[in-house]
């Protein structure tokens, strides 16, 4: 697979300036093929949903595909950060430390990033983890871009949660996918989601930029029959769940 085409949507110079300001990991040609997988999910009227908000950087070109269509852009996170955000860690930011609890609280920072961009009335936050949330949703999804904890239990659970929802003809968006061994910490769980996604026979591959994988929902969603993984990854991190967003070496959100 190749990248998205050039006759693709784009995303105009205001909206990557925004993006490119904002906090985050997600490099350009990234970002700009995950907007143009937006706009073509958003032509199916639906939600576009973003698990992993950080500070808003790649919600910025989910929420501006979803206003050029009229839908509503939704993310999910609960703001205290994915594991190797955390103190002592390779991505951790100390400006997201809140003082007053000691906690990452990325919250403040993504508001401030909406409203830079002039983009909040087009998103709805879902402060809380992935799975919770999950668990009750009902509403099928024109696109799920999962950018979330990048351990095989929360990679994993963000899938499961989410895919099912994501209607006939809609994108499944995985960022953070690296096939090499070597990025065992920061991309094979997300890799190992995209195994399974294709293998379920749900998905079709479309496009592939850099660590950014658009697969289109062509089959029914089965439940899965076996675990993610057989060798455990979690790093001893303090636990934070899934939906802690743009985390890895080119991560987004």
């Amino acid at each position: 697979m190749s990248a998205a085409p050039a006759t693709s949507a784009a995303p105009g110079p205001g909206t990557m300036a925004a993006f490119e300001a904002a906090k985050g990991f997600m490099p350009a040609d990234e970002g700009r093929a995950l907007y143009a997988a937006a706009v073509e999910a958003a032509a199916l009227g639906l939600p576009l949903l973003e698990v992993g908000t950080y500070c808003g950087r790649s919600t910025i070109l989910l929420a501006d595909a979803a206003r050029r269509a009229g839908v509503t852009a939704l993310t999910v996170d609960h703001h205290r950060g994915s594991e190797e955000q955390q103190p002592g860690w390779a991505y951790h930011d100390p400006t997201t430390v809140d003082p007053e609890v000691g906690l990452m609280d990325t919250l403040p920072t993504f508001r401030r990033t909406l409203h830079r961009a002039g983009l909040e009335e087009h998103v709805v936050a879902l402060v809380g983890r992935s799975p919770q949330i999950a668990a009750f949703w009902n509403t099928p999804l024109g696109l799920v871009f999962v950018d979330g904890g990048h351990t095989d239990e929360h990679a994993g659970s963000d899938y499961e949660g989410w895919a099912p929802h994501i209607a006939e003809g809609g994108l499944l968006v995985l960022h953070d996918v690296f096939p090499d061994p070597a990025d065992e910490f920061t991309g094979q769980a997300p890799y190992r989601v995209y195994l399974r996604a294709l293998a379920s026979g749900a998905f079709t591959e479309t496009a592939v930029t850099g660590s950014l994988r658009v697969l289109r929902r062509t089959g029914p969603h089965t439940p899965p029959t076996t675990p993610l993984t057989t060798t455990p990854t979690t790093p001893t991190v303090p636990p934070t769940g899934s939906a802690g967003g743009g985390t890895a070496p080119g991560g987004g959100a």
